[in-house]
């Protein structure tokens, strides 16, 4: 079989996906690695929230800087809340204290993490800062995982960043979650919806069903 042949292929195949995914309602975002169903409507906050942070693999984690007096400190950072269509809501990260945020975490864990909608793929051509493309922050604690929890927290960030497992071992590389005080959620137009911590992590109902394996690209 000939390279173009192999390309002429997949494409027909992404195609066939893409025509099947119409009368379904699944949404295939701009980088075709996640796949559900359908965004939750955004009257549902406790939904919203949760899907953000599951369809979501990176944010900005945002510490207290011991370096610089105080002022806040934000970094890129790769994140997982668990493994696919098994999230508990609870951002894990794999940090290490060459990097300043886990150095300031340790020293003060106040820390907030902000995720957007728009590198999932579904705003369209809206701005990331138009309300209909949601965002979320969540304030709180960034502390080392119980031990308890490092068998989930593997799991959930090898299985969502496999390149993770193969990070110098030298590196002390550790776990980290953030323990969630405060939600700001911003889904549509009018302002911040109401949501408590309790909401977020025991929602009445949920739209998030996960496709695994579809598209992987």
């Amino acid at each position: 079989m000939t390279t173009a042949t192999m390309i002429k292929g997949l494409v027909h195949f992404v195609f066939a996906v893409y025509l099947v995914s119409l009368p379904s309602g699944i949404q295939l975002p701009a980088d075709g690695r996640v796949l559900l169903l359908k965004k939750p409507d955004p009257e549902n906050a406790a939904a919203t929230a949760r899907w953000l942070v599951a369809q979501n693999s990176w944010g900005v984690l945002n510490t207290i800087s011991s370096e610089l007096e105080g002022a806040p400190f934000g970094n890129v950072v790769s994140f997982s809340d668990g493994e696919p269509g098994k999230g508990s809501g609870v951002p894990y990260f794999y940090l290490t204290t060459l990097d300043p945020t886990a150095r300031n975490a340790l020293i003060d864990p106040r820390a907030s993490l902000t995720i957007s909608e728009h590198p999932v793929g579904t705003c369209g051509k809206r701005d990331p800062e138009n309300p209909a493309c949601a965002k979320l922050t969540l304030n709180g604690k960034l502390k080392l995982a119980d031990p308890k929890e490092t068998e989930f927290a593997i799991s959930a960030l090898f299985t969502k960043h496999p390149e993770m497992k193969d990070w110098p071992k030298g590196h002390n590389f550790q776990f980290f979650k953030l323990d969630i005080e405060h939600l700001f959620l911003i889904d549509w137009f009018g302002g911040p919806k109401p949501l408590t911590v309790d909401q977020y992590l025991h929602p009445k109902t949920t739209e998030n069903v996960w496709i695994r394996g579809l598209l992987v690209i």
